[in-house]
């Protein structure tokens, strides 16, 4: 499968590489700083290594795709507009180049609330949404305008983030938010998001990932 990755030295950007190359996919890596790229990294293994500030290179990167995913977005609580900006720009060149399977990154808190959780759940939920208000809000806003787009778009919402191994072993709820979902690692995120690509379920919905 031929896969185009943004935002490929972030954490779950370097999973989503890493694991694609490691099932024999050809990926090509778009990425704001190419001097990031970890060092352990077999560069030679990857189709092409694209910067992201160049709009001709990133519309040739997706071109002719089979899908494209992406882990940009927010390195802090300021979000700036980042997620939604720059998603935008992948949008704009997968619609003119005619590519529709689009994966990103999202939050559990921009998904429903499932509605047996408990209330301890609930109260943690609100106080870090509270905490990182602007950061989901960007992360919303850019859902809305992938809803509106003409990609088959899949929005993964995990709750916090670790730097635990890949276990394969999680829960996901297309359409909502599994009960209780407190965390989950990067490594297990961009292992949904690859295992999501062929999921006809997935297209055009958000799906919380968590343990």
């Amino acid at each position: 499968m031929r896969i185009t990755v943004f935002g490929a030295t972030g954490g779950v950007g370097r999973e989503v590489v890493g694991q694609a190359l490691s099932a024999g996919h050809e990926v090509t890596a778009v990425v704001r700083d190419p001097d990031r790229l970890p060092a352990s990294l077999d560069r030679a293994a990857l189709h092409a290594v694209v910067r992201l500030d160049d709009p001709a290179a990133v519309r040739a990167a997706v071109a002719g795709r089979d899908a494209v995913l992406s882990g940009l977005g927010s390195r802090g609580r300021k979000a700036n507009g980042v997620a939604e900006r720059l998603t935008g720009r992948i949008v704009s060149a997968m619609e003119a180049e005619g590519v529709r399977r689009l994966l990103v990154v999202s939050a559990a808190p921009v998904g429903p609330e499932p509605a047996d959780d408990p209330l301890v759940d609930r109260l943690m939920r609100r106080a870090i949404g509270a905490v990182l208000a602007e950061l989901y809000a960007d992360l919303a806003r850019m859902e809305a305008a992938l809803a509106r787009s003409a990609t088959d778009w899949t929005s993964v919402r995990p709750p916090k983030l670790t730097d635990g191994p890949r276990t394969g072993v999680y829960r996901k709820a297309v359409g909502g938010t599994p009960r209780s979902g407190r965390s989950i690692s990067r490594a297990d995120v961009a292992h949904a998001m690859l295992a999501l690509i062929d999921d006809p379920a997935a297209v055009r919905q958000g799906v919380g990932v968590a343990y």
